[in-house]
């Protein structure tokens, strides 16, 4: 009875997702990373309540209003459109095609990185010999040329990110399967007639997630910057009065020193914005690293 008593006693563990969280929540990096991170999607959710005016409609009795303020916090523009809302409004389109090129580049990373992991010999071979030629190409080169070719709309930008971004995650992926494919619960469904397609989706696909989440938050980070990019380059995907950060930012060239305000802003959102990804990658690294306990 007093062995009975002392189990009872015994506190229950802990999932090792409560884990993961309380070990994040520890972390004064992960947690502004994560305030970031929330501040900037609900800006972009919540864009056209948030501003405090049209971001296309200008007014010409405020132009090149210096900050600070009250009326216009981060001034206006050359013909009088304020920057604070512009720059709410940018936020729609940095994160939704940052956000949709990642999700298509950790489908073909995890596709690609589980059958090269998994089947092993000449398949994998030729599989990472092929993301060895792609990563040999900078990226954002060729994200350039793709977008150049297709034409700059918002899914061709997607669709160039997303496709040019796929081969770290391969590459880990990969690595992680390798070990993976090896462990015990892996070679017990094997010998109870599981195939191919379900031990690679159902065994060892969830054990190897943990990765896979930090190198998509990380990433996104990196989409951001290219998008900026492409918008710099005027190959963005934003239409003639629809402000994104890096179209602000070719605009407002011509202005650096006459309006210092136009470039900063728009520039210090990306900033902020690829800081909080990359603070809030970091600590999901550590906390989902069971090795770190």
């Amino acid at each position: 009875m007093s062995a009975i008593a002392e189990t009872h006693l015994l506190p229950r563990p802990q999932s090792p997702t409560r884990l993961a969280l309380i070990r994040l929540s520890k972390n004064p990096a992960s947690v502004i990373g994560f305030i970031i991170v929330a501040m900037m999607l609900l800006c972009a959710i919540f864009a056209p309540l948030i501003a405090p005016y049209d971001p296309i409609q200008g007014d010409l009795a405020n132009l090149y209003v210096k900050p600070p303020s009250l009326e216009h916090p981060f001034g206006t523009d050359a013909v009088g459109r304020d920057i604070l809302s512009r720059v709410i409004y940018g936020a729609q389109i940095s994160l939704k095609i940052a956000l949709a090129a990642q999700a298509i580049a950790l489908g073909v990373g995890i596709t690609v990185g589980m059958i090269a992991g998994f089947f092993g010999g000449w398949v994998d071979l030729l599989i990472m010999r092929f993301v060895d030629i792609v990563m040999a190409f900078p990226l954002l080169i060729v994200a350039i040329a793709l977008t150049g070719v297709l034409g700059s709309s918002e899914l061709n930008i997607i669709l160039a990110l997303g496709f040019v971004n796929w081969t770290v995650t391969a590459r880990i992926v990969r690595s992680q399967v390798l070990s993976a494919r090896e462990m015990e619960y892996v070679t017990a469904a094997r010998g109870l007639g599981a195939g191919s397609l379900r031990l690679m989706t159902r065994h060892i696909l969830p054990n190897i997630i943990a990765p896979v989440i930090v190198v998509g938050t990380l990433g996104l980070g990196g989409i951001i910057l290219a998008e900026a990019s492409l918008s710099f380059l005027g190959l963005g995907s934003a239409q003639q009065a629809t402000p994104s950060w890096g179209k602000m930012l070719t605009e407002s060239r011509a202005f650096i020193r006459s309006a210092w305000w136009m470039p900063f802003f728009p520039g210090l959102a990306i900033l902020i914005t690829v800081l909080g990804f990359n603070l809030l990658g970091d600590g999901l690294r550590d906390a989902l690293d069971v090795r770190s306990r």
